[in-house]
């Protein structure tokens, strides 16, 4: 294997074959561990129990990092990938291990972080929440690439570990109506006089919808692609997208700057995205931009498990932190409570309100922005007092928020929504050891299959005074 030349001395290595080695566990990114004269070494498609030789491809004085050379005795667990560009495209980690398999790691990443970060034990494991295995992903972000050496356009998932744009021309996670697109996508950028400024390409799928004379093509379901464009498109370059977007049924929106520059393409007539919440009798319009969960299966399931942990009633008041588009507000206010929402960003704000307002839940539902990253006791109690809190922050977790909690603003529980285990984890160590809450129960969220992200779900009570 070549050196790259921009790696320092200290991390070159020389390419050899290592002698085979037993995996002891999988990482939080799903790569193998072992340890080898002292240093852990993390090998990437190896899996616990195997016997392996590997490569490193990059060292430092603890640790180091590999590449799998060859599985000499396999786990059981070990299953062919369903996706042939797996181990080359980086959008998949865990295509390799039994889909079962993925849950019991992901939850045993979970109950490490929460032992030795959150210094807790849960009173109650929940079972995991899982679904469709292929086909789940309703929302991407994936690059482009004109490469001008092959006078081809390349669109996907980065590659495995490099900003480079893996060359594919399916995906197994991605719906199979945005699978088939990837091919004739490329084709019709390679056309566009802009073809070397578009950097990349995000894609939202909205649920069929209920509007009359609506074109049946994929399902009946809405498909909205984001071109983020360097440059401004030429006539030619307009008719050309008019024509895709004709010929594939979807809408295309563009992007020149700042994501307040996002705007309708073709057709300016398209019905709006959206997905609902059956149980709840709930629908949500949205804009292909705005943050939504990319597994809709997934979502209704973690918002009835979320409603039953926090059992809102009729006259409570509530408070749902990071609340977003409302995912989880609008269910709460079904129940006849007085629900708050509090979210950092405005235009998701303003979403909210209009769903609450399609939905007829105006009555029971107040919006605010809110700096939440920024929150004191002081400004904590100047909200008033809650009887519950729903809290479902972004990755970095909602430490300012939880440490502000004392005893004039502390509500009867609390359950955190998280998508990222190690800052529920230091998030648990302050509610449980700092503000007197129990962790009463928590489970795994299964919303990225094959992959090592972890979302799950947790419950905070206080015992009454």
């Amino acid at each position: 294997m070549a050196l790259r030349r921009n790696r320092s001395q200290s991390e070159r290595v020389p390419a050899e074959i290592s002698a085979p080695v037993i995996i002891e566990s999988l990482d939080q990114e799903g790569r193998g561990v072992t340890h080898v004269d002292g240093k852990t070494i993390f090998v990437d498609g190896a899996l616990p129990k195997e016997k392996v030789t590997y490569q490193i491809t990059r060292s430092k004085a603890d640790y180091a990092f590999a590449n799998i050379v060859e599985v000499i005795e396999p786990s059981d667990l070990r299953v062919t990938p369903q996706c042939k560009h797996f181990g080359y495209c980086g959008g998949c980690k865990l295509q390799h291990l039994d889909p079962t398999a993925q849950i019991e790691a992901k939850q045993h990443s979970l109950d490490g972080d929460i032992k030795h970060i959150g210094k807790a034990v849960p009173e109650k494991m929940l079972p995991p929440l899982m679904g469709p295995t292929w086909g789940y992903r309703h929302k991407a972000r994936l690059s482009v690439k004109y490469v001008i050496k092959k006078e081809r356009v390349l669109v996907g998932f980065n590659e495995k570990g490099t900003r480079y744009v893996a060359d594919m021309d399916s995906c197994e996670v991605l719906t199979l109506e945005v699978s088939a697109l990837i091919v004739p996508l490329q084709e019709m950028i390679a056309q566009l006089s802009i073809r070397d400024k578009i950097p990349q390409l995000e894609l939202a799928v909205g649920e069929p919808s209920a509007e009359p004379n609506v074109d049946a093509a994929h399902n009946g379901k809405n498909i909205v692609l984001i071109f983020r464009i360097m440059e401004a498109l030429t006539e030619t370059d307009e008719v050309m997208l008019e024509a895709f977007a004709d010929q594939h049924h979807v809408n295309i929106w563009t992007q020149t700057k700042g994501p307040d520059t996002v705007k309708p393409f073709y057709p300016l007539n398209a019905p709006s995205l959206q997905y609902s919440l059956d149980e709840f009798e709930l629908k949500y319009p949205f804009k292909p931009n705005e943050f939504t969960q990319v597994n809709p299966e997934i979502n209704q399931m973690m918002v009835s498990r979320a409603m039953e942990l926090l059992a809102p009633k009729t006259g409570e008041r509530i408070a749902d932190f990071f609340c977003g588009i409302g995912n989880f507000t609008l269910p709460i206010a079904r129940s006849g409570a007085q629900v708050f929402g509090y979210e950092g960003l405005d235009n998701l704000v303003a979403r909210a309100i209009e769903s609450a307002a399609l939905n007829g839940l105006e009555a029971n539902t107040t919006y605010d922005v809110s700096d939440l990253f920024q929150m004191t006791p002081e400004s904590l109690t100047g909200l008033g007092r809650f009887d519950k809190w729903l809290i479902d922050p972004p990755r970095d977790g909602a430490f300012d928020l939880v440490k502000a909690i004392d005893e004039r603003n502390a509500p009867g529980s609390i359950v955190y929504v998280s998508c990222n285990p190690a800052t529920l984890a230091r998030d648990i160590d302050v509610l449980v050891n700092q503000k007197g809450y129990k962790l009463s129960a928590v489970g795994v969220i299964n919303m990225f299959p094959h992959t090592a992200h972890v979302e799950s779900i947790a419950l905070f009570t206080k015992d009454a005074d």
